[in-house]
């Protein structure tokens, strides 16, 4: 038998290392489940393989919509009954996208070597994530597999359709912000230096707009290689920061704390935080592997942080409504409705029409910013092209003057 090195997380949230002997790695995370240990890493000593396998590449190809239909579909074939080997052979085969139809065949072959479902699942996080792979095992335990897996099918379609509406807000004014940069650059570069030779021919003294714009287009053309360089240094700079754990929680307070778009964010992150726990919840996951799982979906490091800090507060005996009233991130209207959740016992329920609600605001939140956004982005483009062309014009209309 080989030795596996092992991470898990107690349901106190406590992490714990250690090794095992174990015949392969579902063994392991068996054992682990048994001392009440959620595992998070299993990986064979000596160069085995990792439970994290990762294949180059294929969180790119697979997509949510292939993965809401797989689910769908599974769903189906486990409430008739079908044998869960049978069902992903069926599946497999029936896929056409080649990524996600080797991932399936890959379960398929673990679930037959005798791994449980989700275990076989979270060797692919970039497909199945912990979400996807808690909510299955809870499934798996509870007999009620056909269920969650229509409940998760429902989650990620509702999930694709929040991440719609935030692509539909971001596409227009940056589409806008990049076309207005392109036409001042193309004709800093190549427009102006043509009425800059005509000027100087004249000999005359140029107004100072129009002395200020040839700077620029003298500066640009001269040091477009230096100006490119330091915007990309400036860009993988703030990526670097951005990356570690202080930069990337400045960043995102800093984004909470912004008008308009600091309210999207916060109903945002409430309602896929709702959204999920209320999935779990209605599962069968415990409280606290739910919040845990709950904290890395964030999508913003001071919700994650106020998550966390709710959990360690509800691990000690607290309500989850008073810790979470306590981070003044989540809005009043939402922490007096998990309470009255906690106090019927109809969390899931309750959750799910908060994550509802909120989907609808994030929806006129949206509105809002577009319509913000839509004339300010005119003004400023119509601002910067009219101002180069006015400046190049002003000699023009000089020398009509002196000439009338």
């Amino acid at each position: 038998m080989a030795v596996y090195a092992w991470e898990g997380r107690t349901r106190t949230g406590e992490i714990m290392k250690g090794d095992m002997e174990a015949p392969n790695e579902s063994a392991v995370m068996a054992q682990l489940r048994n001392q009440q240990i959620l595992p998070t890493k299993v990986k064979a000593k000596g160069g085995g393989l990792s439970m994290e396998l990762k294949i180059p590449g294929l969180g790119e190809k697979v997509k949510e919509k292939d993965v809401v239909i797989f689910t769908r579909q599974f769903s189906t074939m486990v409430d008739a009954g079908l044998p869960l080997v049978q069902g992903l052979d069926i599946l497999a085969s029936q896929q056409e996208n080649k990524a996600f139809k080797d991932v399936i065949t890959k379960v398929k072959e673990s679930v037959e070597g005798g791994s449980t479902l989700a275990d076989a699942m979270k060797k692919h996080p970039k497909i199945f994530d912990d979400l996807y792979v808690n909510l299955v095992a809870a499934g798996e335990v509870g007999g009620i597999l056909d269920n969650i897996l229509a409940r998760l099918a429902l989650y990620i379609e509702k999930s694709m359709k929040l991440k719609s509406q935030v692509k539909s807000a971001m596409v227009y004014p940056i589409g806008l912000a990049t076309v207005a940069v392109a036409v001042t650059v193309i004709m800093l570069i190549f427009v102006i230096p043509v009425f800059a030779k005509m000027f100087a021919d004249f000999g005359a003294a140029l107004p100072g707009p129009t002395q200020f714009v040839i700077d620029m287009s003298n500066f640009l053309k001269k040091y477009i290689i230096l100006v490119l360089i330091i915007m990309a240094a400036i860009y993988f700079i703030f990526r670097s920061f951005y990356r570690t754990e202080n930069g990337r929680a400045i960043v995102d307070d800093l984004l909470l704390k912004m008008p308009v778009v600091g309210d999207l964010i916060r109903k945002i992150a409430v309602a896929r935080f709702t959204r999920v726990l209320g999935t779990m919840i209605s599962s069968g996951v415990p409280i606290l592997d739910g919040l845990d799982i709950c904290s890395r979906t964030a999508g913003n490091k001071t919700v994650e942080t106020a998550i966390v800090e709710a959990r360690k507060s509800i691990a000690g005996g607290k309500t989850i409504a008073e810790p979470l009233k306590e981070t003044d991130v989540f809005p009043p209207m939402v922490v007096q409705m998990i309470a009255v959740g906690e106090a019927t016992g109809a969390m899931d329920a309750m959750l799910g029409k908060i994550a509802d609600f909120y989907d609808e605001e994030v929806d006129a939140a949206v509105g809002t910013l577009m319509s913000m956004l839509e004339p300010i982005m005119v003004v400023f483009i119509g601002t910067v092209i009219g101002g180069l062309l006015m400046s190049m014009y002003l000699p023009i209309f000089s020398i009509a003057g002196a000439i009338g």
